[in-house]
């Protein structure tokens, strides 16, 4: 059997099963989704709708700013404790989306290897997800500049702390922090769900992406644009290649390129 093959069969089943044959009814699985979501980036999306809603409310998009990666304390042992706290604590909703995808705590190494969250194809990995970073990379920039000429977009910051050594493993870890929250949620536990529950692909593709932007939008509507785009490619290439690393690594060239060059090359 081909790896296409492969894939093949292995989607085929996501969409084939019933509820009743993996230990839950709809209910059960749609419960799951709002409960991973509601602790994770559904949060986060309403906290962003709000955010956008109360600028455009009081001011305009274009006179606002957002700071990514503030400083948590003015004592700077505990602003890293605090920090790394913050990243350790973040990465509990992917637990959490791993075990209800596994089942059982003895299942959670093989669901990685299902989904393709692991190091079994580094190289092919670093160099999809390389190649990705290039290309979103580009666009995000683009959308960016856009958007800001338009009025669509606010003044972004994204290290809005010190420029101390420590700031650049801090930074390194909040880029790991969101590419593996965003990738394994988004992309691969919605996913699985959504098929699951009955959604076709293109549902799923545009339901994926558009939560995605929607956590953005505090961001503006230039950056959110571009992350319902980079949406819809990312879960186009999970689908053709049943691996959610290539992903991870993307994202975390893109935010860790993104975090130090506004520190240490731009100086915000």
């Amino acid at each position: 059997m081909t790896e296409a093959e492969r894939r093949d069969e292995h989607w085929q089943g996501h969409e084939d099963r019933r509820p009743e044959e993996f230990g839950g009814r709809r209910a059960d699985l749609w419960v799951q989704i709002l409960l991973v979501l509601g602790v994770s980036l559904g949060a986060s999306a309403l906290w962003a709708i709000l955010k956008i809603a109360e600028v455009m409310t009081t001011s305009s998009i274009a006179q606002s700013h957002a700071t990514m990666n503030q400083p948590m304390s003015d004592v700077p042992v505990f602003d890293v404790l605090r920090q790394v706290l913050t990243i350790v604590l973040a990465l509990v909703p992917v637990l959490l989306a791993l075990y209800l995808l596994a089942g059982s705590a003895g299942q959670l190494r093989t669901v990685c290897r299902q989904i393709g969250l692991d190091l079994r194809a580094p190289w092919q990995d670093l160099a999809l997800g390389t190649l990705l970073f290039v290309v979103m990379g580009l666009g995000t920039l683009g959308m960016y500049q856009a958007g800001r000429a338009l009025g669509l977009t606010a003044e972004l910051t994204t290290n809005g702390g010190g420029t101390e050594w420590w700031s650049v493993l801090l930074l390194i870890g909040q880029a790991a922090r969101h590419s593996l929250v965003e990738e394994v949620i988004v992309v691969a536990f919605l996913a699985d769900r959504l098929l699951r529950v009955g959604w076709a692909w293109p549902a799923v593709l545009i339901g994926s992406a558009l939560l995605r932007g929607s956590y953005h939008l505090y961001q503006g509507f230039g950056p959110t644009l571009g992350n319902v785009v980079m949406g819809l490619v990312f879960l186009w290439i999970y689908r053709r290649t049943g691996r959610v690393m290539p992903l991870v690594v993307a994202h975390f060239l893109l935010d860790a390129v993104g975090f130090l060059a506004g520190a240490y090359l731009f100086g915000s």
